[in-house]
């Protein structure tokens, strides 16, 4: 029996990340960002940078990533949601939490990652650390307007009350 994936798909690693790791494309940005969370997870710095948009790499700190892989402990990955990245689709992006435990501590990052085809195969481009909703618009209801309840009544006799 091979090790399970430490991306938490409940798949092997061999039938899941370990072909892309190895040098195989991902299909999807998901499957590539599950990829890079496993490579993490196993050390595997190569695919990490590898797996960079080409204007992505100059950021890319080959030291600073060998460090943060000697300290950190991977717990999980959640991923919370994906757009785009299908068929056809040249851009994605994946919102995920990675949990991880450092200097004894529980951490986690969350991130809204973009990814884009590059000659055919999905690379990271970047992410938006700690993602926010948009803002939303909320209209202030005067105790003398219409309830918004439907109920036909002043919100101060109703809702309001």
């Amino acid at each position: 029996m091979t090790d399970p994936c430490p991306c938490g798909s409940g798949a092997a690693l061999d039938a899941c990340c370990g072909p892309i790791i190895a040098g195989a494309p991902a299909p999807t940005p998901e499957a590539l960002m599950r990829s890079r969370y496993s490579a993490f997870v196993q050390g595997k710095l190569d695919h990490i940078e590898r797996t960079h948009a080409p204007e992505a790499r100059d950021g890319f700190d080959r030291a600073d990533m060998q460090k943060m892989a000697d300290t950190v402990s991977w717990q999980s990955l959640s991923i919370l949601g994906t757009t785009g990245g299908g068929a056809g689709e040249d851009t994605g992006t994946v919102e995920f939490v990675a949990r991880y435990r450092q200097d004894g501590a529980e951490q986690m990052h969350h991130e809204k990652s973009h990814f884009r085809r590059v000659q055919g195969n999905w690379a990271y481009v970047d992410g938006e650390f700690n993602p926010k909703a948009p803002p939303r618009r909320v209209e202030k209801v005067g105790r003398n307007d219409p309830c918004p309840c439907g109920s036909g009544r002043k919100y101060k006799k109703c809702c309001g009350a």
